[in-house]
């Protein structure tokens, strides 16, 4: 089995375009199912965050209209629950030592545009996990965090991966809209990745060798999938 290192924002904040903050932290769905999935499986998983500081849920994830139902949202409030103890405790991003460490997988939410794409410890993280070849999987919001990873000659560690992430179509029009302060998708583009996106609001994975992206929560069980897969 394998040890897998879960990434989560500490974030719950986003500062927008007119200057107002917009409360956030790490989507509900996305956190939970993979997790669900990647511990059931029997593998080990570690969360980490930001100077470790507990990762604060956006409260709209937690929406029954959000969730995709009251059902699967009280499911998401239970889970979170159960894990309350690795949530309120997490390691120290700073401390990690990949080498412990088979995979990094990165759920989102709009916290990682707030942190963890210029986190100097998670690029150094990603750059070490990227040059050994281990699964490195962000989804959503999450592919933010690949934004941190440089090269010691300053170029981005993921310039011409193909990937998919949370599209600017989703995000104007069902996520924070015309407000918001920068928009992932393009981001990764001007860094040089290869961005390749399917319908919004669709399940969709892309994996470029040991890098699997998942472009809206709907992908997270496929993420999560994917990521055993090419653990095996």
């Amino acid at each position: 089995m394998a040890n897998i290192l879960m990434v989560v924002s500490a974030a719950d904040s986003l500062t927008m375009k007119d200057g107002s903050e917009h409360p956030t932290g790490y989507w509900a769905e996305e956190l939970v199912v993979s997790h669900q999935i990647l511990t059931g499986a029997g593998n080990t998983v570690h969360i980490a965050t930001p100077a470790g500081r507990k990762p604060t849920v956006d409260q709209v994830s937690l929406a029954a209209e959000s969730a995709g139902g009251e059902d699967r949202a009280q499911g998401f409030k239970d889970y979170l629950a159960r894990i309350d103890g690795e949530l309120a405790h997490p390691l120290v991003l700073a401390d990690v030592d990949i080498a412990a460490y088979d995979a990094v997988v990165m759920p989102g939410g709009h916290g990682p545009m707030s942190d963890l794409y210029k986190d100097a410890d998670l690029g150094r993280l990603l750059v070490a996990a990227d040059k050994d070849g281990k699964v490195i999987a962000p989804f959503c919001h999450g592919p933010a965090g690949l934004l941190s990873a440089t090269l010691d000659d300053g170029s981005f560690a993921f310039a011409g991966r193909r990937l998919t992430v949370f599209t600017n179509e989703e995000e104007l029009n069902g996520g924070t809209g015309e407000n918001t302060p920068w928009l992932v998708e393009d981001a990764l583009k001007e860094k040089g990745a290869v961005v390749e996106n399917a319908a919004a609001w669709s399940s969709h994975v892309v994996r470029d060798r040991n890098l699997i992206t998942g472009q809206n929560p709907q992908s997270s069980e496929d993420v999560a999938k994917a990521v055993l897969a090419a653990l095996s």
